[in-house]
This record gives structure tokens, sequence and C-alpha cells, in this order.
């Protein structure tokens, strides 16, 4: 099923094993080559960035109609699939408790990636239009997935990491923890001695996007070595989204 199309894109669900095999390629380029990831599954002989995960999950791929390329992707986990998969991928590093006993229908978006010559244009805009599509298609009211800072020192991510601990942090009823044994305290540096403006430079893109769209995130950071990133947990309620936010997670213009 297409989910969007225009004159230069086309973003659907991925159909056949050799679009997911072109997926995990392009999350092997993004996740272990630029950023240094791995992981038990990965094969770097064939350069595909595979675990236990996808075979239960609906990809949702962003194609560049002029190469035929997948140029972006988005894994999507919803509850009943998380149950066939035996949980969710967040509940690797985060107590999803609150989320799974919302009652609310809840999506995991996961491995997000756009291949690095399509950032910082529409790409991304064309995968949220689709996203939209995929919630609204499944009644989904909670999005949430772990989102990464890239490496593990967690003394020079200490501006961001506290922004959101102080800003951002999620109501009581949907707040997440990370796991005991690998808690990592975000309350490094007080309120008051923040630099919010070197806090969101150095907040990556994809975070800070989902801030503007009313996102919050759990309590504590995820410090990942095997995938070298420290992970927060973020989630947002999509019906608590305004009229601009709305506009701007289906893809338009505020």
């Amino acid at each position: 099923m297409t989910i969007g199309k225009s004159a230069d894109f086309e973003v659907r669900l991925a159909r056949t094993q050799d679009e997911l095999r072109a997926v995990q390629r392009l999350r092997y380029d993004v996740f272990v080559s630029e950023l240094g990831g791995g992981g038990a599954l990965v094969d770097h002989e064939q350069r595909l960035e595979v675990d236990q995960y996808d075979a239960f999950v609906d990809h949702l791929i962003l194609i560049d109609r002029k190469t035929a390329q997948i140029v972006g992707v988005y894994r999507l986990l919803r509850r009943e699939m998380a149950d066939r998969a035996g949980g969710f991928y967040s509940e690797n590093e985060y107590d999803l408790a609150p989320l799974k006993q919302s009652g609310r229908e809840v999506l995991e978006l996961g491995r997000s990636c756009l291949h690095r010559d399509y950032r910082g244009g529409m790409a991304m805009h064309h995968l949220w239009t689709g996203l939209a599509s995929y919630v609204a298609t499944h009644r989904i009211e909670i999005l949430f997935g772990v989102a990464s800072f890239h490496g593990t020192d967690v003394a020079a991510l200490a501006q961001p990491l506290s922004l959101l601990h102080h800003a951002y942090l999620a109501p009581a009823d949907l707040r997440v923890r990370a796991v005991q044994g690998a808690y990592q305290d975000m309350d490094l540096i007080p309120s008051g001695d923040l630099d919010r403006r070197r806090a969101m430079v150095q907040m990556p893109s994809l975070i800070k996007a989902y801030l503007r769209l009313g996102g919050c995130v759990g309590e504590g950071a995820f410090v990942d070595h095997a995938f070298n990133t420290t992970d927060v947990c973020l989630m947002m309620d999509t019906t608590q989204l305004s009229d601009r936010q709305a506009k701007i997670y289906g893809g338009g213009q505020p």
C-alpha cells in the first residue's frame, strides 16, 4: 500500500525481502559505518544492520522515485506486534509499565534514519507525512521510542541531558524510567546554571523536532556502549497536538 507520493518521493510500507535488505543496508551505513554502532546480529560481510525485531514490525520506507532507491526508513512496532516479538525494543532500556498500562494505543518508533544525501531537505517531512497517515489508520494515541545522542561520554552531554530533565520531563502517568543497573541520571546541571543555547546546539535534530511537536522524555538516560550512543526515551501524545504542530507533523508548513 502506497501511503504518499510526490514528484520526487514515494512513502509506503516495505513489501519484499529485497526491500527489507535495502532497509537493513541503509541502517548499516548510518548506524554502523557513520556512528560506530554494532550489535549481535549485525552482518558486517553483507553490510546489514539486523536485529530480532525486524521480522515482526512494519518498515515505513521513503523511496527516491528518480533512482528507485530506499533513502529513509522508520521501524514501526504496534502493541500486538510487540506481543509476538516478546516485547518492545525500548524495554531493553526502559521500564515501559506506565505506557503499557495506560490503556491507550501506542506505537514504538525505531531505527529512524535518512541517507546522508537527503538530510536537511524535505525528505523527513515526507516520512512524517507517511507516519501521520499510519498513526491515523491505526488510531495511535501515543508515539514513543528511544532517540540517541552520539557517544557515551555523559559529561560531554551534560547540558542537553539536563535541559531535557528540567524542561521536557514526561507527566507522571506516562513517565517511563531507564532500567535499574543502567540508569543514568540526567539532572547533571542545576536549572539555573544551564546554558540553554549550548544545550539546544548539542541536541540531535530528530530530538529537537519531536520537542517542537510537544514531545517529552522519560526519566533517566541509557548509555548504550554497543551502539556508541546515549539514549533517551521520547514520547508524544498525538491527541495533544496543536493545530500548528499537527501541520508540521503532517509535513505541511506552520
